[in-house]
């Protein structure tokens, strides 16, 4: 069986090997292919031919690339260029067009350790024997000027220079002399040292970023400040085992190979902001193309996610000792030949991982690869690899991701509703994307035909456009997404296919109809119609179901719900010729379409109340319900209405007393509206109504219009002496007094008082009603009236409540009439001070004395002139008759 050897490292230090079966391996490659991607392409670029031809000795030190131009560096202390052209085959595979442009021998006999192009300076800085010299990057003659450093052990170049001259390079040095690193100013033809710094321990690899200088010491990495001194420990690492590798990948960011075979990423500030990618032990290079990692090790070339930290691809690479990146180049070499790792094109590594359904990956890979590509360009591509991806999760059936992936890649709806055979309108001119967005035919093709996999896929698709219908990735087609959503809902017997109906909808009704009927959803086809402005069709529809001539429970109040309907319809036409069905049916229901109209529609003159009235006159019932809507609930104060609901209540009543029993619930409640009517309306026409009562036995209502006349002495007479109800008496006169003067109440009370107490008719208990009603009513009566009135062989005793009240409310009069009296005091009083703050205040004293006489003031009256001169009445008389005063005093004012 063969066998690999791998070298891993324990805890302890200590080194052994491990044998592991080539079955074992074959598990583990299996493994990473399922988690593979081909990113890159490993082409030849410079043959040994053509390096070194039959010169076996020779062996490539170091690479450089700049643009098109390849420069080698060889243990012979030859420096080669190249020119390197791209070519793409008719395959479509990128191949290289090599031509050696010069060689040049620098005359040290000492390999070319390492190589850096300056551009700016047309110049390629170059170490060779501990020595950094400047050539030219076209002919590679060295420069005149015998610019040099010497004593260095490597370099390298900052890419993030702080020095703001674009003819000048910065270097970080470091030197042969124990734990010291140089800072460099590399010009045209000159170099200029500007900081040496000492290290804790000897350095052996260096980047530069900034002032920023990251170096691989004997046990350790560090972060430098080189303009502050400050510094940063990163982790442990023995570079004396294993060689050290300083990447930089970004600003103030470095890629370091830590222990345990781990490649760690490390900022300025000492932190890692990734996450660390798994590479081999015995990894001797490393670069980036953003998103990967590219590792070398001694028989692999590895790519690892800078994302995701998978392993992407390995490529068998033997022999390999170089590896470097230059503007998105990764060149890689043998100790003869030169190679070129080239990316794929991002879309086709996308569209590799899409086709072998890796959704994740791909929409992690084309995420991260968003700062290299333009804005545009990017959300273009990011949004079909979304949404390719939610196909595919679709067609695993991971619905909450497919949703999240349509969403955010904003798929056009019709692409997913095409998928559903008819659902899409037939006069819809959608065609599916090109190239397309997935490989599936129809539903049943993804589904195979599976009736359960399709009930998913359909509710998926319900609340999927349920979501979108409202934003604005529906703008535009919105019709086809409300016309699939109905479909959806009617085949599913969905709850939220009227809610649908009765929001603001696009439902195309050429389509929607047909399907409606299919699905026996005629009430919801109802809706439709009316959301088409087709309402005849619409309640015509209603109609038949409520007739039972089509079959639909959706709606078990469907009767009440057409006059509903008909109440808050525009169409009078449409009102007239329905109503006549509605009040068939249900008098009571039905006449609500005209008691629920909108009031504002009187006022434009649309719906009469007398006609109304005129073509309920069949429908006795609804008219008289009609009436009380004027009347009782919108107070229309019109004597027509009135006097004809009276007219109609006392037809009712009537025609129920002579027909049962006069004790009967109907009756009284009958009766009981009738009178209300009368008490609290005054519009009715009294006459009319007691000529229709005279000649029956309702006394309470007769009782009730005399009292409208202003026949009190008739009303009552009928309540004490025919009805002998002495409470509907009381009630008669509190009710008929409502609102009315003390005076007017209390002349109604004494009229009952004197039917009670008429002597040609006493008894006693019209004696006890007297007594009753003065008790319970003490302070509507005249006490001295009372008095005058009452026999004389009435007991105290028996009026004791009454003289109480009286006496009470004779006490409450008066002092409420002092209250007034002091309170009308108070009101004039302060009316006085106003009075006096308008007219202003004079301070008048006895020692305050007159300016015409001299004399004090005796009496508290004064004239005051507009000067504030005080003087005397008689002075100010007098001196007003001589015209030589006028000139100094005028318009005085008179003050008491």
């Amino acid at each position: 069986m063969t066998t690999l050897r791998w070298r891993v490292t324990e805890e302890t230090g200590r080194l052994r090997n491990v044998v592991i079966s080539y079955q074992i391996v074959h598990y583990l490659v299996e493994d990473c292919d399922r988690m593979s991607v081909k990113a890159f392409e490993l082409v030849p670029a410079v043959e040994r031919a053509l390096l070194m031809g039959d010169k076996a000795r020779i062996n490539i030190e170091c690479i450089e690339c700049c643009g098109k131009n390849l420069y080698v560096g060889t243990n012979d202390c030859f420096i080669y260029h190249f020119l390197l052209e791209e070519k793409t085959t008719s395959k479509e595979k990128l191949t290289f067009s090599v031509q050696k442009q010069q060689h040049k021998y620098l005359g040290l006999k000492k390999p070319v350790s390492e190589l850096k192009a300056a551009s700016a300076l047309n110049r390629l800085i170059v170490l060779c024997d501990n020595t950094i010299m400047l050539v030219n990057m076209l002919n590679l003659d060295p420069v005149q000027s015998g610019a040099k450093i010497k004593g260095v052990v490597t370099f390298t170049v900052n890419e993030n220079p702080v020095n703001g001259d674009p003819f000048c390079v910065e270097l970080g040095v470091i030197s042969v002399k124990r734990r010291t690193i140089q800072i460099y100013m590399v010009y045209e033809d000159r170099v200029q040292i500007v900081k040496e710094l000492a290290t804790p321990e000897q350095p052996s690899a260096v980047r530069l970023d900034g002032y920023f200088l990251c170096l691989a010491l004997t046990t350790q990495y560090i972060i430098v400040n080189y303009s502050t001194g400050a510094s940063q420990d990163l982790f442990p690492f023995d570079t004396e085992e294993k060689k050290p590798i300083v990447k930089r990948i970004g600003r103030e960011e470095f890629l370091l190979a830590g222990p345990g075979g781990l490649g760690m990423f490390a900022t300025a500030a000492g932190i890692s902001q990734r996450a660390p990618v798994h590479w081999s032990e015995n990894v001797i290079g490393a670069a980036i193309c953003f998103p990967y990692v590219v590792a070398l090790d001694e028989g692999f070339v590895t790519v690892h996610s800078m994302l995701d930290q998978q392993l992407k691809q390995t490529l068998p690479f033997r022999d390999g000792h170089i590896m470097q990146d230059f503007e998105g180049k990764v060149i890689l070499a043998t100790m003869k030949e030169v190679y070129v790792l080239v990316p794929l094109p991002l879309e086709r590594q996308i569209l590799d991982l899409l086709a072998s359904q890796r959704v994740e990956e791909a929409i992690v890979l084309v995420e991260g690869a968003q700062r290299n590509i333009p804005k545009e360009k990017f959300l273009v591509m990011y949004r079909r690899i979304l949404q390719q991806a939610g196909f595919i999760q679709f067609g695993q059936l991971q619905f909450l991701e497919a949703k999240d992936s349509f969403s955010k890649g904003q798929l056009d709806a019709r692409e997913l509703i095409s998928l559903y055979p008819l659902l899409l309108p037939s006069t819809s001119t959608f065609t599916r994307s090109h190239p397309p967005l997935h490989e599936f035919a129809d539903l049943n093709h993804l589904t195979q035909g599976d009736q359960e996999k399709i009930t998913k896929c359909k509710r998926f698709l319900i609340n999927y456009l349920k979501e979108i219908r409202s934003t604005e990735v529906a703008n535009g087609y919105k019709e086809d997404v409300d016309t699939a959503l109905l479909k959806l809902y009617a085949e599913a017997d969905h709850e939220s296919l009227l809610d649908l109906l009765v929001s603001e909808n696009f439902c195309l009704l050429v389509d929607s109809a047909p399907w409606l009927e299919k699905h026996k959803k005629y009430f919801a086809l109802g809706l439709l119609y009316h959301c088409n402005s087709q309402d005849d069709a619409a309640v015509q529809l209603w109609v038949r179901i409520v007739k039972g001539e089509l079959q639909d429970t959706t709606r078990p109040d469907l009767y009440e719900y057409v006059v509903d309907f008909l109440s808050f319809c525009s169409s009078q036409e449409l009102v007239w010729k329905y109503a006549d069905w509605a009040l068939q049916k249900n008098q009571k229901v039905g006449v609500q379409i005209f008691t629920r109209r909108p009031v504002d529609e009187e006022k434009a003159g649309k719906l009469n109340p007398d006609d109304v009235i005129k073509y309920l006159h069949k429908y006795s019932q609804a008219v008289t319900q009609y009436l009380e809507h004027l009347v009782l609930d919108r107070k229309i104060q019109k004597e027509k209405f009135h006097t004809h609901l009276a007219v109609l209540y006392l037809d009712e009543v009537l025609k129920l007393h002579s027909q049962s029993d006069q004790h009967s619930e109907e009756l009284n409640t009958a009766r009981a509206k009738l009178r209300s009517l009368l008490q609290q309306s005054c519009l009715y026409r009294v006459q009319l109504v007691l000529g229709k009562i005279k000649d029956t036995n309702l006394n309470l209502e007769c009782a009730i219009l005399y009292g409208k006349l202003e026949e009190h002495d008739k009303a009552l007479h009928i309540l004490v002496h025919q009805l002998k109800d002495f409470q509907a008496a009381e009630d008669y006169c509190s009710w008929n007094s409502e609102g009315r003067d003390l005076s007017y109440r209390q002349k109604l009370f004494h009229m009952l008082l004197a039917v009670y107490m008429d002597p040609a008719v006493a008894n006693d208990t019209l004696v006890m009603a007297a007594v009753d009603l003065l008790n319970n009513h003490a302070e509507v009566f005249d006490a001295v009236r009372v008095l005058r009135l009452v026999p004389g062989n009435w007991s105290i005793q028996l009026l004791c409540p009454f003289l109480r009240g009286a006496m009470r409310e004779n006490m409450h009069s008066k002092r409420m009439s002092q209250v007034a009296l002091g309170l009308a005091k108070s009101e004039n009083a302060i009316y006085k001070h106003e009075k006096l703050k308008y007219k202003g205040l004079i301070n008048l004293s006895e020692k305050k004395g007159c300016q015409l006489c001299h004399s004090t003031f005796s009496e508290p009256e004064c004239v005051c002139y507009p000067n504030g001169i005080l003087v005397h009445i008689h002075c100010a008389a007098k001196r007003n008759r001589d015209s030589a005063s006028k000139q100094h005093f005028t318009n005085p004012q008179n003050h008491t």
